[in-house]
């Protein structure tokens, strides 16, 4: 073919393709590879200098270079620069060797190997660079050549050359067969004896991959056959040492499975029925060998190849599978499970992220879709990626998709729960045997109705329970892991599990995971805990300063092994406290929870006494949250009461073994706890378990003594002392249990100064008050209590001492202890008024020993009572009427003379050195007041018919009013005492003024008619008194006068009775009464007034 016209051309290789296509059929091999040789020699031409130079005059097409579907371009080759020509012979013996390769696709047979090399050097020119055809010239540029258009025979050719292997689909299996071998043998040939393979070698084993590749998915449909052929080769290049070979085989198999998943011809058994038919049976095993067969070569590349890109590689792929088609998957599960925990236990950094991301898709998405046997295994991989050390956060992310499989878990629970109410509802039960839930299942897995069900697969039921313990055991084992983050957060998830799916687990299924997860976990962790180290713990290694390591700082708090284990502890103790708050009253229910309860008691009291703050703080929290979350509703047992109760007393009683800080805070805690136990459950306590109860506070006011000798020094009071105060109000004794007022009263009397005894002696003497109240109310109710002393029947040398207390703790306790008095019912109020006495009285003896205190200021708050005794007794019998059974002359004069006593007492303190409120000074002279008020109160006509004795008295409570205000040159004048004259003279002052106008207003009603001599008595007292009145300076500044009136008596010094501005318009009214001495008496007051202000007649 040596001529170069065209129609010479066509012809003689219209005779090539005749003659070619004639050896095919007549299967001459020998001639067929004859005239398939020699054509392919005028298929790809690469000129020398003088042919491309003379090459110009002849006709050609551009041919523009263009990229095959799925091929990649090659290096380029370094050792052909010139350009490559494409000549019109060569174009036509090109589209004549694809005719006959259409022709003869089914005969070539090894033939292939000579077509496919020329296809493979025409792919070569295709993704060339240098490629063109003889009219171009190759001054232009390539980006002028693509863009020109001109280059349809280039496009005409790759489509073709694609169209090819597409074909294929209609060949003979085993011309695809001997198709697929020819390119494996042209890729083997570039890779046999090639240490380092140039360019061209490596684009020819590209292109035989990409074909290899373009086969397979266009012959998806029967695609078991020629499997093998491919993946076979794509694991030897795989093997190989060149890494883009290595690269381009994972790529091709990764496109290969998927494209396989992918197809309509696999549809994957999970999509099939539960039972299939005979005939369907042996269908369904093949494509499970085929499955296993389509996924081995990952398990292959992952376990045998030695390179790392490999075996990340595969983990890719198997990614990919997972995402896209894990749904497809059913017999390969165990293959690829196993895969993922070899690479679990590998250690390998680069590894144990991929293999992981497997996982997390697998427990996201697959649970529901993976074959009953292989969910455990499942489980199992992703408890050994918790495990696994490389990587701390795929362990954390490992522990929280077990939380999430056990959604999965929890529903199976509830649907298997309901199952079992058909079955039970359905089958009459066997007499004598009861029927369970597994009893139920094993029947319709392993015992089938039909005859014919031994014959077909049928899926196993799930085992969720078996599932969702082998989740449990693996949080237990990774709760001891030496990874502190990796230990709490198993812990933490397997408490949230049992938390959040608790409703839905059986009876039997608690009982199980109290004893064989919960109870281990707690003495496990606390035996670690004890054996860990106490060493600190250095930072990581962070640089060097100064030729000095610098190490990360760790807070003090996690700075060595037993601090950090210490947070495992409260982790676990936290879990358990949101079981029991969730599930008590029915855990309570469960076989031998005593006994488990106990073993929880005695790990609390160890971590009170024994643990840091943070445990014992959270083994009292445990402890409260049972009591809080239950006691109101009646869910407590009176066995768990006394139980909590007894911790409580036995840790108050030894001394722990941590720092008094720390100690503080867990009484602090305990006396709280003590508190909420009796306000939540003080229905429950009768008076054995009250009188314990304040054992248990007396007991920590004791051993407070001892500890307090430094805030007793600074005059404050600790926080464990306020946390008392806080809680004693709390322990008010309830309707049921009266008759503890009176022990809980004497409890806190021992508490103040000056006396101690010991529990017995006072216990022996609340018994002796009880007995003796009980005689004292059978016998006569009028009988007077007599002052028994607490001390009586005491050791004085033994138990009456000087109490280490700081004061202000009993300042504080002495309101408490009134607040109480007052609350208690009248028996128990009698029966320990004595104590009530002596115990402030010890208080305020303090005044002479330490005047500077406060204590005995506090303790003399009983002024409000004693104000309360006046109000009561002098005017609580006012405006009743007298009874008619009158007592005799002489008990009325006696009576009067108590009156006269008890007023004149009153003056007394009044006057001196008293250390009242000035609220309580206003109510005992108000109380005067509405004495004194008792004649100016009574109607005109009924004033004449009030006892001569309430007068008297009425007009002793004025003249006892009129001696606070006073003031003469001899009287001791102190604050307190002007207070008294303040506070009594603005209400001297109104009563003054309400009777001289109810004075006026009588005698105007009367007319010519005269008093009632009680009324104008009344009325010239005042007037006598008024005049007689001198005042301090003090006492007239709160007078209520005009401002400039209070400034010109303030500089007038000489005015000694500014009181009587005040009643100045009074006195101008009565100038004009008829009654004689009162307009005498008013005429004085008026001349006294004009003497204070210094005015005098002018003449």
């Amino acid at each position: 073919m040596r001529s170069q016209g065209e129609a010479i051309i066509l012809e003689i290789l219209k005779g090539y393709q005749a003659f070619t296509q004639a050896c095919g059929v007549l299967r001459a091999v020998e001639p067929l590879n004859s005239f398939l040789a020699s054509l392919c020699k005028f298929t790809i031409n690469i000129p020398n200098e003088g042919e491309r130079e003379g090459s110009k005059h002849h006709f050609s097409w551009l041919i523009l270079p263009l990229l095959s579907p799925g091929s990649k371009k090659p290096e380029p080759l370094q050792d052909q620069r010139d350009n490559i020509v494409l000549t019109p012979k060569n174009v036509q013996a090109l589209r004549t060797l694809f005719n006959v390769a259409h022709r003869l696709h089914n005969v070539l047979g090894p033939s292939w190997v000579l077509v496919l090399e020329t296809l493979a050097a025409l792919d070569r020119v295709i993704h060339s660079p240098h490629a063109s055809t003889q009219e171009v010239s190759t001054s232009v540029s390539r980006v002028t050549r693509e863009s020109s258009g001109q280059y349809s025979d280039f496009h005409i050719l790759s489509s073709l050359n694609s169209q090819l292997f597409e074909s294929s689909a209609m060949m003979h299996v085993s011309a695809v067969k001997s198709l697929l071998t020819a390119l494996r043998q042209l890729s083997s040939q570039c890779l046999s004896g090639n240490s380092q393979l140039l360019g061209q070698h490596i684009g020819t084993v590209a292109f035989s991959v990409e074909r290899m590749a373009s086969i397979l998915v266009n012959n998806l449909h029967r695609v078991e056959p020629i499997w093998d052929q491919v993946v076979s080769h794509l694991l030897e290049l795989a093997d190989c040492a060149n890494a883009q070979l290595r690269t381009m085989a994972l790529d091709t198999l990764d496109q290969s499975i998927c494209a396989v998943l992918g197809s309509d011809h696999f549809q994957g058994v999970s999509s099939s029925s539960y039972q299939l038919p005979n005939f369907e049976v042996a269908k369904e095993c093949e494509m499970g060998l085929f499955e296993s067969a389509v996924l081995s070569p990952l398990m292959v590349l992952y376990t045998s190849n030695k390179n790392l890109d490999v075996r990340v590689g595969s983990l890719k792929i198997l990614l990919h599978v997972l995402e896209r088609h894990g749904e497809k998957l059913y017999y390969s599960w165990s293959s690829i499970l196993e895969m993922l925990r070899a690479v679990a236990d590998s250690a390998e950094k680069d590894l144990i992220p991929l293999g992981f991301q497997s996982v997390r898709v697998i427990m996201n998405d697959g649970l529901s879709t993976i074959p009953v046997k292989c969910l455990d295994v499942c489980i199992e991989v992703t408890g050994e990626y918790g495990a696994q050390k490389t990587e701390l956060n795929i362990s954390l992310t490992a522990i929280s998709l077990l939380w999430t499989a056990t959604d999965f878990m929890a529903k199976g629970l509830v649907k298997s729960a309901a199952q079992e109410a058909e079955l039970v509802s359905d089958v009459e039960p066997i007499k004598g045997q009861e029927k369970t839930y597994e009893t139920y299942e094993d029947e319709a897995i392993g015992h089938p109705t039909d005859g014919n069900a031994s014959q077909v697969p049928m899926k196993s039921a799930v085992d969720h329970k078996k599932l969702l313990f082998s989740v449990f055991s693996i949080l237990q084992r990774l709760g001891a892991d030496e990874r502190p983050e990796v230990r709490n957060s198993a812990i933490r998830t397997l408490f949230q599990i049992l938390g959040s799916h608790g409703q839905k687990i059986s009876r039997i299924m608690w009982e199980d995971c109290l004893w064989q997860y919960v109870f281990p976990i707690l003495e496990r962790v606390s035996h670690l805990a004890a054996t860990s180290s106490r060493d600190e713990w250095q930072g990581k290694e962070l640089g060097t300063r100064g030729g000095k390591a610098v190490h990360m700082l760790i807070h003090h708090s996690r700075n060595t092994a037993q601090k950090q284990w210490d947070e495992t502890i409260v982790l676990v103790l936290g879990g358990i406290t949101r079981l029991l708050r969730s599930f008590f009253p029915f855990l309570q229910s469960l076989n031998n929870f005593s006994t488990g309860w106990e073993l929880l008691l005695n790990f609390v009291k160890n971590s009170i006494l024994n643990g840091s703050k943070e445990v014992a703080l959270a083994a009292i929290g445990c402890l409260q949250t049972v009591v809080i979350s239950h006691c109101p509703k009646g869910n407590l047992e009176m066995s768990y009461l006394k139980s909590m109760l007894e911790v409580y007393e036995l840790v108050l009683q030894t001394s722990p073994s941590y720092k008094s800080n720390s100690a503080d805070k867990v009484k602090q805690e305990i006396l709280h706890g003590l508190g909420d136990l009796y306000v939540q459950a003080k229905s429950m306590f009768d008076p054995d378990m009250y009188l314990r109860l304040l054992a248990v506070l007396k007991l920590t006011i004791r051993s407070l003594r001892s500890s307090c000798d430094s805030e007793i020094e600074s005059g404050n009071v600790t926080l464990v002392q306020r946390t008392v105060l806080e809680i004693i109000p709390l322990l008010r004794p309830t309707d049921l249990l009266p008759s503890m007022w009176s022990p809980l009263l004497q409890e806190l009397l021992c508490c103040l100064i000056g006396f101690e005894a010991s529990p017995e002696k006072v216990k022996n003497q609340m018994d002796g008050d009880q007995n003796a109240m009980e005689s004292n109310g059978d016998t006569n109710n009028n009988t007077e209590v007599g002052p028994c002393s607490l001390h009586s029947g005491l050791d004085p040398s033994e138990d009456t001492i000087a109490c280490g207390w700081n004061h202000p703790f009993e300042e504080k306790l002495v309101p408490i202890i009134v607040e109480l008095y007052l609350e208690a019912p009248a028996n128990e109020r009698f029966s320990v008024s004595p104590r009530i006495i002596q115990g402030l009285g010890r208080c305020m003896s303090t005044r002479r020993d330490n005047p500077k205190g406060s204590l005995w200021r506090v303790a003399a708050r009983l002024w409000k009572e004693v104000a309360d005794v006046y109000e009561i007794f002098l005017v609580g019998s006012c405006g009743r009427a007298l009874s008619t059974d009158a007592p005799s002359a002489d008990a009325l004069k006696a009576d009067e003379q108590r009156e006269m006593t008890l007023l004149s007492v009153l003056g007394d303190v009044l006057k001196g050195q008293i250390d009242a409120p000035a609220e309580i000074l206003q109510r005992l002279v108000m109380t005067l007041d509405r004495c004194a008020s008792r004649t100016g109160s009574l109607p005109l006509e009924s004033v004449g018919l009030m006892p001569s004795h309430c007068s008297r008295f009425s007009l002793s409570c004025l003249q006892m009013i009129f001696s606070l205000c006073s003031f003469t040159s001899t009287d001791s004048w102190d604050p307190k005492r002007s207070e008294v004259s303040k506070v009594s003279i603005i209400i001297l002052m109104r009563r003054c003024e309400i009777i001289l106008n109810q004075f006026l207003t009588d005698e105007n009603d009367l007319g010519e008619h005269q008093l009632p001599s009680v009324r104008t008595e009344e009325t010239v007292f005042v007037l006598q008194e008024l005049a007689r009145l001198v005042i301090h300076s003090e006492t007239a500044a709160v007078l209520q006068l005009p401002p400039y009136l209070k400034a010109a008596l303030e500089k007038n010094e000489q005015c000694r009775r500014p009181h009587l501005l005040v009643l100045y318009p009074s006195f101008c009214e009565l100038v004009i009464s008829r009654e004689a001495r009162v307009r005498g008496l008013v005429q004085v007051l008026l001349r006294l007034i004009a003497s204070d202000l210094r005015l005098q007649r002018l003449t």
